[in-house]
């Protein structure tokens, strides 16, 4: 990839970026390991569980802007969807400090994506229910997936952690 100036569009992406992981994160601060586990509303969804399923998704959306539609396909066995499940659990033997780490490499990563790939560049989806064939998208729209994804589970979060401990982190 080439060095590209940091444009005002390129910077209001990462301000998002930015603004959007802040409220996710902060939804656990100060919470223990037990906590970040706990499903304290009629949903499945823990802190943790959102935190992991979020860093999968940015994960995911920059290797499409990089590596194409297999980075974003369904999982294609019984296995992968199971794997796929696990994404949204904070599973024995992983940790909330452990799971915020991985979320903030991911995050340099893609920042680093932001500033430097060619935000016309784009990919045709991999077949999906929830995509249209043989519809495109360019690095700017995956940036702008992963901007609502981060928010709308900010959300989700914030529910979450109200439900924990009364702590609100978005208000």
């Amino acid at each position: 990839m080439t060095t590209m100036t940091l444009t005002a569009e390129r910077s209001d992406l990462l301000e998002s970026l930015g603004v959007a992981r802040f409220f996710l994160r902060n939804t656990a601060r100060g919470l223990t390991d037990e906590q970040a586990r706990l499903r304290p509303t009629a949903s499945e969804l823990t802190l943790g569980g959102l935190i992991k399923h979020v860093s999968d998704i940015e994960h995911g959306w920059a290797r499409f802007v990089t590596e194409g539609p297999a980075a974003v396909a369904p999982p294609g066995s019984e296995d992968g969807y199971a794997e796929w499940a696990n994404g949204f659990k904070m599973l024995e033997g992983e940790t909330l400090s452990g799971l915020l780490q991985r979320y903030e490499e991911i995050a340099a990563q893609t920042d680093d994506l932001v500033r430097t790939c060619d935000l016309d560049a784009s990919h045709e989806l991999p077949p999906a229910p929830w995509f249209t064939p043989g519809a495109r998208r360019s690095a700017r729209r995956a940036f702008t997936h992963i901007i609502a994804e981060t928010a709308q589970h900010a959300g989700h979060a914030d529910i979450i952690r109200e439900s924990i401990d009364g702590q609100k982190s978005m208000g």
